[in-house]
C-alpha cells in the first residue's frame, strides 16, 4: 500500500485513484495503520463472518456448512446464529476504536492521516 500510494504521488496521479486494503483487517488499529500508509477505503472478510457467526470450517464449497451461513440446504441454515445486527455492532467498536485512537494521535478525520508516515 505504501509503495503504491508513494508511486502514485510522485506521478501526480494519487488524486485520481482509490486505493483500498483488504485482507488481514481486524480492528480499529489495522485501519489506521493502512491509512497512515496510503489506503482510502478498507475491506473486512473474514472478521465481519466471523462477527455473523461463521466459525471458519472451511467447507463452504461443500454446501455443508456447521452453522448454515454458506449453505442451501434448509436444515442447516436453520442452524444460522447470526443477525445484521452483530456484523453491525462490530463495524461501530472498530470505528469507536479508530476515533479514540485518532483522537490520541490528535487527528480529526483519516484524510489527514491518509498517507502520513510520521
Amino acid at each position: 500500500v505504501a509503495e503504491t500510494h508513494k508511486t502514485l504521488v510522485e506521478n501526480g496521479l494519487r488524486e485520481r485513484v482509490t486505493l483500498r486494503a483488504d485482507g488481514g483487517l481486524r480492528s480499529g488499529r489495522d485501519v489506521l495503520m493502512m491509512a497512515a500508509l496510503g489506503a482510502d477505503e478498507y475491506g473486512f472478510g473474514t472478521v465481519a463472518m466471523v462477527a455473523a457467526g461463521c466459525i471458519m470450517a472451511r467447507v463452504c464449497h461443500t454446501n455443508n456448512c456447521p452453522v448454515g451461513v454458506a449453505s442451501q440446504r434448509e436444515e442447516l441454515r436453520a442452524r444460522f446464529p447470526g443477525t445484521p445486527e452483530h456484523v453491525a455492532n462490530f463495524m461501530l467498536f472498530v470505528g469507536e476504536e479508530v476515533r479514540q485512537e485518532m483522537a490520541a494521535l490528535g487527528v480529526r478525520s483519516l484524510d489527514e492521516l491518509i498517507g502520513r508516515l510520521d
